[in-house]
């Protein structure tokens, strides 16, 4: 990952924790607790793609094992968020911009099920039986509605951040060249033939100019 991507992403994640485990956490709402560290992974991971969601979820998920009060084994939750932000970004649309918020939100719904079952799955694993004693379908259940209904105020605002980062001509002076920004190519063409058209519109005036200086040349000498 570039060096712009690791710094936003880590400063999202980190952000998004504090405020999951300072003000999320302490609601005291039934069933699961809103998830803002995976909506943050979701977000990034439908602009940087499977490769940098995977990463990004990694070290979201080992941050969120080793930040107080984890209660659960390190490297489980670095596990499922690693695996979703992998799943969430194959969802990234070829051309990099998404025109309906149905996907994302979609992505998000299908993130917060996924997380849950899979957390609960590598806890069964290694000998936590929580989930049994609260309920999975509640869970299930109040995990994608809570994910869902901060999804709107959260995942775009995120994307929009990392795309802007994205596309700043100071991230990537490579052009299109090889591990060169898509966008960053894009602009530098655009540039390049806006500067041609202008040199051709220059060229022209410059020639009628010349061609009009002639021709009151002649009509001197006619007289």
């Amino acid at each position: 990952m570039r060096l712009n991507r690791m710094l936003l992403s880590a400063t999202l994640v980190v952000v998004a924790l504090m405020i999951q485990v300072s003000v999320l956490a302490r609601l005291q709402l039934p069933g699961a607790v809103p998830d803002l560290v995976l909506l943050t992974v979701v977000a990034l991971a439908l602009v940087y793609g499977h490769v940098g969601g995977a990463l990004v979820g990694f070290g979201a998920g080992l941050l969120a094992d080793l930040a107080p009060p984890a209660d659960h084994a390190a490297g489980r939750y670095a596990l499922v968020l690693c695996v979703v932000g992998y799943a969430a970004g194959l969802a990234k649309p070829e051309s990099g911009r998404i025109r309906s918020a149905t996907g994302p939100m979609a992505v998000v719904v299908a993130a917060a099920i996924g997380s849950t079952l899979l957390y609960a799955g590598v806890g069964a694993l290694v000998g936590d039986t929580a989930a049994r004693h609260v309920g999975i379908a509640g869970l299930l259940f109040s995990a994608a509605v809570y994910d869902l209904l901060l999804a709107p105020f959260t995942v775009p605002f995120i994307m929009a951040l990392a795309r802007r980062a994205e596309n700043d001509p100071l991230a990537d002076s490579q052009g299109t060249g090889a591990g060169g920004d898509v966008a960053t190519g894009w602009l530098a063409t655009g540039t390049g033939l806006r500067i041609g058209n202008q040199r051709g519109v220059l060229r022209m005036r410059a020639a009628r100019s010349r061609a009009a200086r002639a021709g009151r040349i002649k009509g001197v000498k006619r007289l």
